[in-house]
Order: structure tokens, then C-alpha cells, then sequence
């Protein structure tokens, strides 16, 4: 059982009352765990067919899945292709109470890891916009690379704070995310960290910092939007009195009950300052009520219309023609359908990285940027040279090449160890995908069980790995 401070526990006794001793019990039991599919790369049946885990579905999200103890996702080559997200089961209900639809403009203000940035750009289906945003900048790090990795094309990642944002991105996005940092409390049993560093004082300082953020979050929503709060923990002062003290100071705010939820409880109106009766429209998840971690989540719609008087137009970025010559007979020897990249004015080359912004991208100068979209490649001397990303991108249909593998066959597990592959070792020529084998040479996309994991070059049957040093299993 977890070590819980004294000074918590009287806290949750006197707030609980006599659902105190089974909260408490909760704590004796091992957490759930569980992953989310990634609907950009799979669909549910597919998806259920092929992971050899043992799955049940999560009650608050759609895509979301409980996994035994005994499974372990995170060193499957599923995994590496970016198939799913490993992430704690009550997050994932933030984003399913926000819905956000494809072609929205979408802000993910506090959003490292990513499990909420990969949640959204899941349901965008690579149509709109996403934006998201961690202040500190190893962890801003940590998210680009989840980003990459589920293939997101339509994403940029900002290193930047809240109130930096609000002054570029006035009334922009159709709906945003704030999970506002926290005393972590409902983490408690995840989380010993956590545990150790919490005290009266501390929840003060958050629920302050909080306020801050959300005076932020809220000149970035256009009217008519929706934006959803969350905190991880139990706390009436980050959580109920929080949203009251923003409503009160937002009149143009309310509120949105989203009705009846499996697995998640209504707010605690007796917990806010004026015990306002629209509280019991948010949600709580509790440990000893719900198969998850704690959590308090409000949805908040800001009222009247939008004007629609933003403009939004991407220059014209790769204006190098040597540059261009070279980018474009790499991608008329990589794709199917070249043209799907060539005929596109939203490039911009930082150094010797180029990148395709999404079209809704405001100027990216003077704001820190960690991944100002899909990372295309490296301009190397008098040749392209693809990304990482751009194979996690792509469906394999779109390359010329491709050689694929089996996640239960050893060839999987050599690429992903970054050995050189031959191609006569393990692939016959009628298993080969529209590869091209005869005298040929280029990049090609390596596949298991038919998702991109990454590019190799052929030369001579034999296949020179290019899966990231960084990345490779030891």
C-alpha cells in the first residue's frame, strides 16, 4: 500500500465521509493499466485481430483498452509503429468529453507526455489543425517524439508558455485541452513521487498557477468553442473552486454537462465556494468507484458566435531550387503519388531539416517551436535523406518499395535492432509488395504485418537500416 501523508488522509476523511474507508482500500490495489488505439493507422476490428494481449474495453473511451499485468505492449513492434498509446485509463476521458472533429483547429495547452496530443490527433484523422504545448523543454522534447512516432502529419509541438500563446493565437481554435499541472494527488497510487512532494502549501501554489493558465486558455478559444480542464487530483481547491473562481471572472463561459457517463461521477457542488448546483456537471473519477486513477474533469463552452475574421495563409517556403531538384527526384523515386507532396507551398527549411507545416500555421517567428510539423528529411550533400517520421507517416501503399515483415518473425526484431537485412534471407520474390528488386536501388519502407516501421535503402538485395540509433532495441 501506498505511503499516504498524514495530513491527505485526514483531508479525504473530512471530504469523503463515510466513503472514506473504501477510497482508502483502493490504495491496496494494483492499478489498471491500459492503451488506446491509434485510429490514423488501424480500425478496431483490425486492431483487435492481429495485438496478441488480453483486452477489455474501457467504459469512458472510445478507443481505449484495459491490458493484463502479464502483457507487455511497450516491447511489441506494434508499439514501435505507433499502433497504439500506452496511457493511463482515466486520461483518456478528457479528450472523449471534448470530441473533436476533423478539420478543427485544436490546442493541447499542457501537453507532454502526448497521450492527450496522440487522443486528439486521433479524431482529427490528419484534417485541421493541433497545436500542442509543454512549457518545460525536455519534456516538450519527449512529446515531439511521441508525435512522430504515431504518425501525426498535422501537428506542431510549441516550447512556450500560455501567455506567450494567447498573444499570437487570439480566438483561434474551435476547442482546447487544459490539463493543468496539479499536486498530483489521484496519482498517489501510480505515482510515489508525487506522493513524497505533496502538501497543504503546494495545492495552493497549483490551484493559483492554475487560475493563471486558464485566463490564458481562455483569449485563445474562438466563441462557441469547447474547452475541457483537467487535474488529476481530489483537491475542491484545483478542482470545483477552481472552475467556479474562472466562471465568475469569465461571464462568457458556462458550463456543458454532457449528461450521464459510465464510470464517471458528478462534480461535488458542496466542494466549490458558493456551492453552485452547475458544479454536479463536471466529473470526478474516483479509484474506489471506477477501474482508474483519479481525475476531475469540466467541460467549458465559451458562449456567442464566432466573428470569422481570422485569416490564416502559409507562405511559400522552399524557394531553393537546388534544394527543390534534389526533394523532388527523391520523392518521385519514394512515392506512388509524388505530386501529393510536391504540390504543396507550406515547406520551410530550418538548417539543413525540412518540414511540411499544416496549412493553418500561423509565422513561426518568434515563438519556440520543437516540431513545426512533419519532419520530411535532411538536406545532405547532393541528396535527400527521409526521416523517421515521414515512414511512421505514411500508409504503405504510398511507397514504390516496400518489404515487409511479420511481428512474430525475426526480421522484425534484427530491423528494429538496426542490423542489415537480406532481402533473399527472408523474402521471396511473390511475397514482395510491389518491390521492385531487379537491379533496383533506393529507399524503401519496411512494414510489419503491413504497418510502416521504418526506411531501409536497397542496394544489391542487401537493405541498409535506417531505423534511429536512439531508438533501437538492445
Amino acid at each position: 500500500m501506498t505511503e499516504l501523508p498524514e495530513a491527505f488522509k485526514e483531508k479525504m476523511k473530512n471530504l469523503l465521509g463515510t466513503e472514506y474507508e473504501a477510497f482508502l482500500e483502493s490504495y491496496e490495489k494494483e492499478r489498471v493499466q491500459g492503451l488506446r488505439l491509434n485510429p490514423g493507422k488501424t480500425d478496431e476490428k483490425e486492431f483487435l485481430a492481429k495485438v496478441p494481449f488480453h483486452l477489455t474495453k474501457i467504459p469512458w473511451a472510445r478507443e481505449g483498452y484495459y491490458y493484463d499485468s502479464s502483457d507487455r505492449p511497450g516491447k511489441h513492434p506494434y508499439h514501435e509503429a505507433g499502433l497504439y498509446y500506452i496511457q493511463e485509463p482515466s486520461a483518456m476521458a478528457v479528450v472523449e468529453l471534448l470530441d473533436p472533429k476533423p478539420g478543427d483547429c485544436v490546442l493541447d495547452l499542457c501537453a507532454a507526455p502526448g497521450g492527450k496530443t496522440t487522443q486528439i490527433a486521433g479524431r482529427l484523422m490528419g484534417e485541421g489543425f493541433l497545436l500542442s504545448n509543454e512549457i518545460h523543454p525536455a519534456r516538450a522534447k519527449i512529446l515531439s517524439q511521441n508525435v512522430e512516432r504515431m504518425g501525426i502529419r498535422n501537428a506542431v509541438v510549441a516550447n512556450e508558455t500560455p501567455e506567450r500563446l494567447a498573444e499570437r493565437f487570439p480566438e483561434f481554435f474551435d476547442g482546447m485541452v487544459v490539463d493543468a499541472p496539479c499536486s498530483g494527488e489521484g496519482m498517489f497510487r501510480k505515482d510515489e513521487e508525487a506522493c513524497r512532494q505533496w502538501s497543504p502549501d503546494h495545492v495552493v501554489m497549483c490551484a493559483a498557477r492554475q487560475r493563471q493558465i486558464l485566463d490564458s486558455a481562455a483569449r485563445m478559444l474562438k466563441a462557441g468553442g469547447r474547452m475541457v480542464y483537467s487535474t488529476c487530483t481530489f483537491s475542491p481547491e484545483e478542482d470545483e473552486q477552481t472552475i467556479e473562481m474562472f466562471l465568475s471572472e469569465h461571464p462568457e463561459f458556462e458550463i456543458e454537462d454532457m449528461g450521464v457517463r459510465e464510470g464517471l461521477s458528478p462534480g461535488k457542488p458542496e466542494w466549490g465556494i458558493s456551492a453552485a448546483e452547475t458544479l454536479r456537471g463536471t466529473y470526478r473519477i474516483w479509484p474506489h468507484l471506477s477501474e482508474g486513477e483519479g481525475h476531475y474533469l469540466a467541460v467549458l463552452r465559451k458562449t456567442g458566435e464566432d466573428c470569422g475574421t481570422w485569416k490564416r495563409k502559409a507562405p511559400a517556403y522552399l524557394k531553393d531550387k537546388a534544394v527543390h531538384k534534389e526533394y523532388e527526384g527523391f520523392c518521385r523515386d519514394l512515392f506512388t503519388d509524388p505530386e501529393r507532396y510536391l504540390d504543396r507551398e507550406e515547406y520551410i527549411l530550418f538548417g539543413d531539416q525540412l518540414y511540411l507545416l499544416p496549412p493553418q500555421m500561423i509565422d513561426l517567428a518568434g515563438l519556440k517551436i520543437v516540431h513545426p510539423g512533419l519532419h520530411m528529411g535532411t538536406m545532405k550533400k547532393n541528396r535527400f535523406e527521409p526521416s523517421h517520421a515521414l515512414a511512421l507517416s505514411m500508409k504503405k501503399e504510398e511507397a514504390v518499395r516496400r518489404f515487409p515483415m511479420k511481428a512474430e518473425g525475426q526480421e522484425a526484431g534484427r530491423y528494429l535492432k538496426g542490423e542489415t537485412l537480406r532481402i533473399d534471407d527472408w523474402l521471396r520474390p511473390e511475397e514482395s509488395e510491389n518491390c521492385r528488386l531487379n537491379g533496383q536501388k533506393g529507399w524503401g519502407l519496411m512494414t510489419v504485418d503491413g504497418w510502416p516501421l521504418g526506411f531501409s535503402k536497397l542496394a544489391g538485395g542487401i537493405l541498409k537500416n535506417h531505423y534511429p540509433r536512439g531508438l533501437r532495441w538492445l
